[in-house]
């Protein structure tokens, strides 16, 4: 008798800590950049701010978790032991929209910028190549998925650190509008209304989205509980720094910047400061930070339907399978492979809201657990613990109920759509497992039957 293979512990906190900037892409900044901008009426710094305080108190609902369960299902599993396994259900098949766009998203964009700088290729060849590569390099092992992650972050911070320091060594040299470094207008300007800040908050609270997606990865980290805690806060940590310190750079040094069209507005701002060389560098930054979020997110949606797969949510015998010498799910990701090519027929908004839908309920659900758990179960009640299982994840849920409405109607309806076909498909499965049980006992009945007939 074999014993079946389990997934491998072999994660530390650094790697798990890169595999969630990667997840993020920290580049991501400039991508949204003009949407971003206009959406804060150029008070991109106090919306950043803003939309960290937001997701700072989901960050602690998910450390708080995954201290409860360290293993993999990330909200499914939190929801499912808290709250109740329907619930449980209802956030799993959510998440579904969250992880399994979030590759198409990497590959689609990845093939859109390789095709802007390779003109006679067709997007679909970059689609296709790049599945094939992120498979290859997921089914090998975890170790390499994220040792190519974190040279991918160290690139992107890099640059965001070298865009930073020509910003400040143009207004120590008076070669920009500032007067000086240091200016509070960045935070409190007459620039844009509080309306308008709240507004853009809400957006790029998108930006911070891939702390969760590490959690995922519990039965491949050491010591998880606190290991994955740890991440969670480093990974929003650093993006909040990240993100706040470019905002109030620009802001303070190109107060009156404009653009024509938002799409390429980071492009623009990006040849203002170091001219075509750092636009240069700037798409290869992009293309090499878009490769990786592929790696990682592929990562965390191979791990996420293992899961459900071994809660028989989805078929367990090919979703729990392992790979016998690199003990990782490679039927899941070459599944998720298959599914990716759909990114030749999808564009970026549609899968951008599918994702949006499903994080942002599966974000709601577990500040939900963390009060049934902590507060309601454990009765956990305080003035402390009132506090924090309480008070925080109510803001938190608060806050994320807020972003889910200012989705718009029709993502929201194809999200509930995609919710009853769901619960659809949940009745279906439960039945044929029911049939399946009620058979199993009828023919063990009958052998027993027989074996007592013969031993007459």
């Amino acid at each position: 008798m074999t014993n079946k293979p389990t997934l491998e512990k072999s994660l530390k906190l650094p790697q798990v800590v890169f595999m969630g900037l990667a997840w993020m892409t920290p580049m991501i900044f400039f991508t949204v950049y003009g949407v971003a901008f206009e959406a804060a009426g150029g008070m991109m710094a106090a919306a950043y701010i803003i939309a960290f305080v937001a997701i700072f108190f989901t960050a602690f609902s998910y450390s708080r978790m995954v201290k409860a369960y360290p293993i993999s299902g990330s909200a499914y599993t939190y929801t499912k032991k808290s709250i109740h396994p329907k619930a449980g259900f209802l956030v799993g098949w959510a998440l579904l929209l969250d992880y399994v766009f979030s590759p198409i998203i990497a590959i689609l964009t990845f093939g859109i910028f390789m095709h802007t700088e390779f003109p006679a290729v067709p997007v679909f060849v970059w689609i296709i190549i790049m599945n094939i590569v992120l498979v290859v390099v997921n089914v090998v092992g975890i170790k390499s998925a994220a040792r190519i992650s974190s040279l991918s972050v160290l690139i992107q911070i890099a640059f965001i650190a070298l865009f930073c320091g020509l910003i400040v060594k143009d207004i120590l040299a008076g070669d920009t509008q500032a007067a000086s470094l240091f200016s509070l207008s960045p935070f409190f300007g007459n620039e844009g209304s509080l309306s308008a800040v709240f507004t853009g908050a809400s957006l790029i609270c998108f930006c911070f989205l891939g702390f969760d997606a590490v959690t995922t990865m519990s039965e491949e980290t050491i010591d998880a509980d606190k290991t994955v805690s740890k991440a969670i806060f480093l990974i929003v940590l650093i993006a909040a720094v990240m993100y706040i310190a470019i905002s109030y750079l620009t802001q303070v040094a190109f107060p009156d910047f404009t653009f024509a069209n938002p799409d390429n507005a980071a492009y623009s701002l990006v040849q203002l400061v170091g001219g075509n060389l750092l636009s240069s560098i700037f798409i290869m930054v992009l293309i090499i930070a878009t490769f990786t979020q592929g790696v990682s997110s592929v990562t965390s949606v191979s791990r996420f339907l293992y899961a459900l797969g071994r809660e028989s949510i989805l078929p367990e015998k090919l979703f729990t399978s392992l790979h016998p010498k690199y003990r990782t799910p490679a039927a899941n990701i070459i599944f998720v492979g298959i599914i990716s090519f759909a990114a030749v027929f999808f564009n970026l908004d549609t899968a951008v809201t599918f994702v949006s839908f499903g994080a942002l309920t599966a974000f709601t659900f577990v500040n939900l657990s963390v009060i049934a758990h902590y507060f309601i179960k454990q009765k956990q009640r305080s003035f402390k613990c009132t506090l924090l299982y309480l008070l925080f994840p109510l803001i938190g849920a608060g806050f994320i109920c807020w972003l889910l409405t200012l989705l718009n109607k029709q993502t929201l309806l194809y999200g509930v759509i995609w919710l009853v076909v769901g619960f659809i498909y949940l009745g279906i499965r439960t039945m044929w497992l029911s049939a399946k049980v009620k058979q199993a006992a009828e023919i063990n009945q009958t052998e027993k039957t027989l074996l007592d007939n013969l031993t007459k």
